[in-house]
Formats: C-alpha cells, sequence, structure tokens
C-alpha cells in the first residue's frame, strides 16, 4: 500500500527539521547514504546506543524507513499518533522477539525498509551488546539484503539513564557527545542463513562493528 502523500511530506518536514536541529546541536554526521537500495525491501542493522537512534537513521537514509515500537508506546494518544505518522509499526516487545519477527518480515513483503536493533535494547555502558538470537531466524525466513549501519556518540549525548540529552553545538569546540551514523555495503542475506547460528551472530556483529568504529572516526571531534 503506498504512503499517502501527506505522510510523506510530513515524514520529510520532520527529517529535515531533525537534520537541522542534530546539525546544530549535537554536529550530526553521516555517510553512506548512496549504501541503501532506493527500492524494495531493505533490512537495516544498527548497534542501539540511545532514544535518539531511530531518528539519526532515519535521517542519514534517503527513503523512508519503517520502525519497530511497543504497544505501550502508543498508549499515549498524541505521541502514539506522531510515531505512527512516521512509520512506526507496533509489537508487544523491543528487540528481536517472536512477534517482532513476524511484524518485520511482513513490512518486508511489503517492500518496505525496516530498522532493526539486534542487541535489543540500548547499551548500558556505551558498548555493542551481543546480538539477540532471534534476528537469525529473520535472516533465514527473509532473503531481503542487510544493510549494517553504525551509530557514535549517541550513548555519550543521551544513555539510557539520563533523563534528558546534553547537546553538543556546532558553534563550541568538540566534545564526546558530538553524533555520527555510518551506513556500510549491503550484504546478502542467504550468507547469513547458511551459518550456524552463533557463528552468524558473530559475523554480524563484526560488520555492525566495523561500521560504529567507522562512525566514531567521521565524528566531530
Amino acid at each position: 500500500m503506498p504512503i499517502p502523500s501527506w505522510r510523506a511530506l510530513w515524514y520529510d518536514l520532520v527529517k529535515s527539521a531533525g537534520m537541522a536541529a542534530f546539525g546544530l546541536g549535537w554536529s550530526f554526521r553521516w555517510e553512506g547514504t548512496r549504501h541503501i537500495p532506493k527500492s524494495g525491501p531493505v533490512l537495516v542493522v544498527a548497534n542501539h546506543q540511545s532514544f535518539v537512534d531511530p531518528w539519526i537513521v532515519g535521517m542519514s537514509v534517503m527513503r523512508h524507513m519503517t520502525y519497530l515500537a511497543r504497544k505501550t508506546l502508543f498508549n499515549d494518544p498524541f505521541f502514539g499518533a506522531l510515531i505512527q505518522s512516521l512509520n512506526a509499526v507496533p509489537i508487544d516487545q523491543e528487540g528481536v522477539g517472536k512477534e517482532g519477527i513476524k511484524t518485520i518480515i511482513e513490512q518486508l513483503r511489503l517492500g518496505k525498509a525496516i530498522l532493526v536493533f539486534p542487541e535489543g535494547t540500548r547499551t548500558p555502558d556505551g558498548s555493542m551488546q551481543p546480538l539477540k538470537p532471534g534476528v537469525h531466524l529473520l535472516m533465514k525466513r527473509s532473503p531481503a539484503p542487510i544493510v549494517p549501519v553504525g551509530v557514535a556518540g549517541a550513548y555519550d549525548a543521551w544513555p539510557i539513564w539520563r533523563k534528558y540529552p546534553i547537546p553538543a553545538p556546532l558553534f563550541l569546540p568538540a566534545t564526546k557527545r558530538t553524533i555520527a551514523v555510518a551506513i556500510g555495503r549491503p550484504l546478502d542475506a542467504r550468507r547469513f542463513a547458511e551459518l550456524p547460528r552463533e557463528e552468524s551472530l558473530a559475523l554480524l556483529f563484526q560488520e555492525i562493528h566495523k561500521m560504529h568504529l567507522r562512525a566514531e572516526e567521521i565524528r566531530r571531534k
């Protein structure tokens, strides 16, 4: 089903506003936009540092993304309507649990580009956490290309234990809170699906970690 024109315009407006806000407030940088296929199903997998990760990854991709969000986030009428207007779809739990996998596969069958955080939840200390086993099942059930993405600086800007973010303004000296996103080249899902689970997860971890390190390199410092 095509996205209504008003929602497409709204998505682009919020994206533009976010790029301006993060550019000024956190010296936001990104690279690799051209690596995202322009059409067809795509599974975008990224490390998870902060509450803002879906927003900054979405801003780095030159097509409309679909996001997973806990059903409880839709309980508030205003916030629920807001995230739904930005292509969020509800699931019972975070990460790639049973219902999440079903929802992701449904969206991929519709030709969507969907963002997944294989770690399941935000990092508690800034380092990448082991990937949840559900992502391997997902790769076995969908042939969609996989695009690894690295996020850097978002943990320091807004860690899971802080109630509010701390900016790193563009007009001030750089700090460890400046943010960057690096997008890698598409990977063949069949390559991961054919491997034993632990080996597949270790390989995917390496690909995401590689982009995380690249994001660290391109951050304003």
